[in-house]
């Protein structure tokens, strides 16, 4: 049994510990104050470029005549035989099972199609770590065309999965330029069918108690304005209990913010029965809108995923601090018990040599 000074060195200890974790929860809260006003600022302009594309393509003739389809690219639907996944997690820990889950999602559809080729985008340190740990990291070598220029290619394959490329820090100082840089990057291999669909696996946040984590296709396009989620998990009730219990002492919000009024404006736009004179060619400016769409839908997901750790990381921490209280309590009165033993045992010895004598 350990002695009243080890339980001394050990409750200081964990009173350490407690002062780290409950400071760090605070941080979280202050942090998932900014993400969700981010993550709400981005939704105007989202729900706007979604009104103005579908004002498009009811007022102009952008389809072929011979299929009846779009005729933009990013609408071909093709065999998914080589398909590009976006996992985004987190780059820090402390999360509980924030990056945990989501690995375990991109495993899980991994594991459902054997048969197809999957390359992977890792956004968050914590996701490309995992993944590095299963599957091998494409590589590429530099090679000059009849033109001189030289270009990256992409060497052999050494597996049906590989990593293409990982993004660590993207989330910590979440960037418009940087995003559309990427889903230019994603667009131009779908065009030039290096890949034949996206998917994004993030956690979709909307409040505190308000999360789920999905798999969600991100091209082909099916219709302007429509997720296709194929994979979600929703938490539980327990958790969303302790969710709303641990923001409420940090006083933030529980529910989900009201933003029907400005989504109502949005879709006003381009409804009119009249005909609109656009300066552009009406392909042109479809041609050139629908990539700021594909980025808006990626920087959106981003936007909501640092939320959505933060939510995590601030929960895990509550009950990091309560478990370290609950164990200062434990070894306090361990400390007693043994304190009162030696005590108990010395008044024994002196009476019992007091007897003697």
């Amino acid at each position: 049994m350990a002695n009243v000074l080890d339980l001394r060195r050990r409750i200081r200890s964990v009173k350490n510990t407690r002062q780290i974790t409950k400071a760090m929860k605070m941080v979280s809260a202050a942090k998932l104050r900014r993400a969700q006003e981010r993550a709400l600022a981005a939704r105007p302009y989202s729900k706007m470029i979604t009104s103005v594309l579908e004002s498009l393509t009811r007022r102009v003739d952008i389809y072929d005549e011979e299929t009846g389809n779009l005729r933009h690219p990013l609408f071909v639907v093709r065999p998914e035989k080589r398909v590009l996944a976006i996992v985004i997690s987190g780059d820090k820990g402390f999360a509980g099972a924030f990056n945990a889950n989501i690995t375990k999602t991109a495993f899980q559809y991994i594991h459902a199609n054997p048969d197809k080729e999957i390359d992977i985008e890792a956004i968050g340190r914590k996701g490309r770590d995992l993944l590095r740990r299963r599957f091998p990291t494409a590589t590429y070598s530099e090679q000059t065309d009849e033109n001189g220029v030289k270009r990256q290619v992409r060497n052999e394959r050494k597996g049906k999965v590989e990593i293409v490329g990982d993004h660590p820090g993207m989330l910590l100082k979440l960037e418009a330029s940087r995003v559309f840089e990427l889903s230019k990057s994603i667009i131009s291999r779908y065009v030039n069918e290096e890949i034949d669909a996206v998917y994004i696996v993030y956690n979709e946040f909307k409040s505190v108690i308000s999360q789920r984590l999905v798999a969600e296709r991100l091209l082909p396009i099916q219709k302007i304005g429509r997720r296709e989620i194929t994979a979600a998990l929703e938490p539980t009730a327990e958790q969303r209990a302790r969710a709303a219990e641990v923001a409420r002492t940090e006083g933030i919000a529980v529910e989900e913010a009201d933003t029907q009024e400005a989504d109502d404006e949005a879709k006003k736009f381009g409804t009119a029965n009249v005909d609109y004179i656009y300066e552009q060619p009406a392909e042109e400016l479809f041609n050139g809108l629908l990539p700021q769409y594909v980025a808006a839908i990626l920087y959106h997901a981003m936007a909501e995923s640092v939320a959505a750790e933060h939510a995590a990381r601030m929960t895990a921490m509550d009950s990091a601090t309560n478990n370290a209280s609950e164990m200062i309590d434990s070894y306090t009165l361990q400390m007693n018990r043994v304190r009162q033993a030696a005590i108990t045992k010395e008044i024994i010895e002196i009476v019992s040599g007091a007897a003697a004598v």
